[in-house]
């Protein structure tokens, strides 16, 4: 009935890859070097209906590691486990759409002004990449290890895309799409430089990296934006509304 949400629900657990945790009903990703929100999380099995010792024992998971207890997941593939959740102490922080599209009908890219996106191969245009993310993100300290995990990223079959300005060499722009599976895969982490914002640098990426799904074996691209502008930039790319997600915690 849920076709969609089983599929994205299955992506979701197979991208943890090898830092899966199985603990009752849950799949859990723990970053080991990042105790970020969105690197840190557990998706429930589809149908799961938790008990309070299922859910204590996921929150117990959480804290031993110095991580937020956190899920992310689709409702409407598990209905009951909001429920159980909120009866523990958990509470929403908010329930996103998720946009898909169609990578054959993915508009060409429009910029204003002399950048270029490209899909990014090499190390060095990964850094500009995680720089850019860095300072869109608020991060502006770029480590060996956030160009390491976007080398995973390509290493695994998906897609890092750079948006550089052609007179300045700079990095301005980056996002990425990861490893499919089953066809499925997230495209994220779009992030542009405050100074060249509002020139089509972020719907520019989506569209290079939507359309080139195909060459990396993806069929359903989908993404979460964060509000109502987000996704208006996206739209522009071709996305448009198909279920929704949300993020909980117990903080």
């Amino acid at each position: 009935m849920f076709a969609f949400e089983s599929r994205a629900h299955a992506y979701l657990r197979a991208a943890a890859g090898d830092r899966v945790i199985r603990t009752g009903p849950f799949t859990v990703r723990i970053d080991p070097h990042d105790a970020g929100l969105f690197f840190n999380y557990a998706i429930p099995d589809d149908g799961a209906e938790p008990t309070g010792d299922h859910v204590q024992q996921l929150v117990e998971m959480f804290t031993r590691r110095s991580r937020t207890p956190r899920l992310e997941y689709f409702p409407a593939a598990a209905p009951r486990v909001e429920d159980a959740l909120l009866a523990s102490g958990f509470t929403a922080e908010r329930r996103l759409p998720i946009l898909t599209c169609d990578p054959a009908e993915a508009p060409a890219p429009r910029i204003v002004g002399p950048v270029e996106v490209v899909l990014a191969e090499t190390d060095e245009q990964l850094r500009k990449v995680a720089e850019a993310q860095g300072e869109a993100y608020e991060q502006p300290v770029t480590s060996e290890h956030d160009v390491a995990r976007l080398r995973r990223v390509l290493d695994r079959g998906g897609l890092v895309a750079l948006a550089w300005d052609t007179v300045t060499g700079q990095g301005v722009g980056g996002g990425q799409i990861g490893p499919p599976h089953r066809g499925v895969s997230e495209l994220a982490a779009i992030g542009v430089r405050v100074a060249y914002r509002r020139r089509g640098i972020a719907s520019a990426l989506a569209a290079v990296l939507t359309r080139a799904c195909p060459s990396a074996g993806i069929t359903t691209p989908f993404l979460m934006p964060e509000n109502d502008d987000t996704e208006r930039i996206y739209q522009r790319a071709g996305y448009r509304r198909a279920s929704e997600i949300l993020h909980i915690s117990l903080r």
